[in-house]
């Protein structure tokens, strides 16, 4: 592989993964029924490989980032699949999820002629790689959350040969629990918010900076409700099954997904991020906005992505059951992922051969950042040469 003071050309292929399988219902729009069909990018270069880097989001989207691009101008071979949940996660189940990057992960090694793979993990896509080589390694999981049979320990997924995180948070239910507003306490009177608990309110006698004793009640309340939620899922559930309705479905709306203290409190965690901002915009607006994390979902969909308890893509779990080569590459201004995403995901992956690295003045999504993205990819290209 060529270092970063090379840049390399490259050429993009558009290409479709299809897939046949059984399915009680239908949980995706338009296509064909049991026809399962993922767009992906090869981001190849004139450079030839044996190895590529493999690049899953469990709602996607991220073909056009600047990360995949910039790994492509030094000699990384790419590529950037879209799982069966491109642009929605309204009824998102992350086991098909890993169904849909081992589909990938099967082409790029048997039809591309690949010899190894890496999965490269950014934001979401580094639980849902904790996920995959989790399951790959040494596969438990034989149904959703929900009860739906979904059997990983036959799906002969392909165990990775490495993974890199790249800006990665710890998994959907764990930041959703981070993110969640608390001062919501009864879900079907969304906008009687405790003033105690919500941190926008200014007349919450709280304000930041916050005590330690503050966020540990923030933190407790920002559980119990994704608990409280989760109860009343499980109920509605069993209330569906009983009445004979087993593959009936129903959605529904959460408000107030994106009021984490570290939005608005500088000191928590500190780091060079933009102050009073998310990743999304102004936390205020998108607490409440169309595009704050679960804001609309479905039943089997929160179990599978959302729930503190149940979710089998806990990234804290998953990190813990893998052996490969580990790559962490943490942005020191990333407006999404603060500094204990990284040391957490770290902490917890004990059989992981770790490489640790910093980009300093990156956001998260390196977003007008050509240079940081550069930056970031040389690090990559530097950990697949000493690594593999």
């Amino acid at each position: 592989m060529n270092g970063a003071s090379t840049k390399k050309k490259y050429q993009r292929t558009p290409y479709l993964i299809v897939f046949q399988e059984q399915a009680a219902f239908k949980d995706t729009y338009g296509g064909a029924e049991g026809s399962v069909v993922l767009e992906a990018h090869l981001l190849k270069p004139d450079t030839p490989s044996d190895t590529v880097v493999i690049m899953m989001h469990p709602i996607g989207g991220g073909a056009w980032l600047p990360l995949p691009a910039a790994l492509a101008k030094q000699g990384v071979h790419v590529i950037y699949c879209n799982s069966r949940y491109r642009g929605i996660d309204n009824a998102l189940i992350m086991e098909k999820c890993a169904l849909d990057l081992g589909a990938c992960v099967r082409d790029a090694k048997e039809r591309l002629g690949y010899k190894k793979v890496i999965l490269g993990g950014w934001s979401g896509g580094g639980a849902l790689s904790l996920f995959y080589q989790a399951e790959a390694e040494n596969p438990t999981v034989t149904e959703t959350p929900a009860g739906d049979p979904i059997d990983l320990t036959k799906a002969n997924l392909i165990p990775a040969d490495g993974i890199a995180l790249l800006a990665a948070h710890l998994s959907r239910n764990l930041t959703l629990t981070e993110w969640i507003d608390p001062s919501i306490t009864d879900e079907s009177r969304p906008f009687d918010r405790d003033p105690e608990l919500n941190i926008y309110d200014p007349a919450n006698p709280n304000q930041a900076p916050y005590s330690p004793e503050y966020v540990a009640r923030y933190r407790d309340a920002q559980i119990a409700r994704n608990r409280r939620i989760t109860a009343w899922v499980k109920a509605q559930l069993a209330e569906l099954k009983a009445q004979g309705l087993h593959n009936h479905e129903r959605g529904f709306v959460v408000q107030g997904t994106m009021a984490d203290p570290r939005f608005i409190d500088e000191t928590l965690e500190p780091s060079d991020r933009r102050p009073n901002y998310c990743m999304l915009g102004d936390p205020v607006v998108v607490n409440d906005g169309p595009v704050g994390l679960a804001r609309f979902s479905t039943l089997r969909s929160w179990l599978s992505q959302w729930s503190y308890d149940d979710s089998n893509a806990d990234g804290l779990k998953c990190a813990a059951r893998i052996s490969v080569p580990m790559l962490v590459i943490e942005n020191s201004a990333d407006d999404a992922c603060t500094p204990s995403h990284a040391a957490r995901l770290m902490a917890a992956a004990v059989n992981a051969p770790q490489t640790h690295a910093v980009i300093e003045g990156a956001n998260h999504y390196y977003s007008g950042q050509p240079d940081k993205a550069a930056e970031g990819a040389a690090v990559f290209v530097e950990w697949i040469k000493t690594t593999f």
